[in-house]
């Protein structure tokens, strides 16, 4: 099996956002003002099927929401992370069953132990980006 890789680089980031085409976003808001709506907006407006992840929710921009990563049928290419660095660990653990491309933590979230259980099952990782920003500075 493939060991998963943490990812830096602007060239790799380049191949997830050009190779990926469903995006589950955990933690999306269903208000509009706050950042995780805008970047599943964002992402949805640039051709990405977008898949919300947020409890006690039943609709957020117009997609079915799914209370858990447990509960999203799959397939995932990416898993898009708005929740707190101290929470990512038991997410990450969810997406092992969902086996995204890529396990996405949103600016200012890490989690080295989410990390390397992620990519000792082969799941690539980014940690501390917000994949609208790398999508607009890299795909325009």
């Amino acid at each position: 099996m493939k060991t998963g890789r943490i990812i830096t680089a602007d060239a790799d980031i380049k191949v997830i956002l050009t190779t990926s085409k469903i995006i589950a976003v955990l933690g999306v808001s269903p208000k509009a003002d706050r950042d995780s709506y805008k970047v599943a907006a964002y992402l949805k407006d640039r051709g990405y099927t977008v898949i919300p992840v947020r409890p006690a929710q039943t609709e957020i921009l117009g997609e079915k929401v799914y209370p858990s990563l447990d509960d999203v049928p799959g397939p995932v290419d990416i898993v898009d992370v708005f929740r707190s660095s101290d929470q990512v660990l038991p997410h990450a653990h969810e997406a092992l069953r969902l086996k995204p491309k890529t396990f996405w933590m949103q600016e200012g979230i890490e989690n080295r132990e989410a990390a390397a259980l992620l990519t000792a099952a082969g799941i690539d990782v980014v940690m501390g980006r917000c994949i609208k920003q790398d999508h607009a500075r890299l795909l325009g």
